[in-house]
């Protein structure tokens, strides 16, 4: 007979490597909110999110300026990456960290804890790649939303695997990202600014192809798919 415990939390611990990430993406924000609200730093405190975004955040042009010159320095390289840790405002950052949280709490019980931090780290530097061969004209990347729609494509792989030995159809698994990108464009339409979506979609596209070599027992998964078993 089943006990049950009843001490159990019902709700599932998120793993710590998905709380290590939500820091990451926090810290930024709770120092920003602290200087616009007066509680550090002085007067100067209050343009510290512009500062963020100009050391931090991946500029079209300066992508564009590394391409023609052939020289990558530091200070262009970590951009690829730190933009994801940079927002726009409270509520961005608050987002970004609920759909870490929601994804990152599925896909670490699959995937080891180093899995997700290459998913999020490469899905973040491969959307800033595509945002800087896609957009022109001055843009800017910043927020971790690309990161993110890695991890989401952790999830549409899970799903679309575990559709496939199920004998179920394995495209319902896209559901997620088809009504984030459908959301992502009625805003985009609605506000003109449409700039971050390739950043995202590629994003996706990184978590979903680093999900086979990444996850236990992906590549043997792989071998019977291209022998067509």
């Amino acid at each position: 007979m089943h006990h049950p415990d009843h001490d159990a939390s019902p709700i599932n611990p998120v793993p710590p490597v998905v709380w290590l990430l939500a820091g990451l993406l926090a810290l930024p924000e709770l120092v920003f909110q602290a200087g616009a609200r007066g509680l550090a730093g002085g007067p100067e405190a209050i343009g510290w999110r512009t500062a963020a975004w100009e050391r931090f955040a991946f500029f079209d042009d300066l992508f564009q300026q590394m391409l023609v010159t052939g020289q990558w320095p530091l200070d262009g390289l970590w951009r690829f990456v730190s933009y994801a840790f940079v927002h726009q405002s409270f509520v961005n950052t608050l987002i970004a960290i609920v759909l870490l949280l929601a994804m990152g709490n599925y896909t670490a019980r699959l995937f080891h804890p180093a899995a997700i931090v290459l998913v999020f780290l490469a899905s973040a530097a491969m959307g800033a790649l595509a945002f800087g061969f896609v957009i022109s004209g001055g843009g800017v990347l910043f927020g971790a939303y690309p990161a993110v729609y890695g991890l989401i494509g952790l999830y549409t792989w899970s799903l679309w695997v575990m559709a496939e030995r199920m004998g179920k159809n394995p495209y319902a698994a896209f559901r997620l990202i088809g009504l984030l990108v459908g959301i992502q464009v009625v805003f985009s339409l609605m506000n003109g600014y449409w700039e971050p979506l390739p950043a995202e979609i590629a994003g996706f596209a990184t978590g979903f192809l680093l999900a086979t070599p990444v996850a236990p027992g992906g590549l043997a998964h792989l071998r019977r798919k291209l022998q067509g078993r």
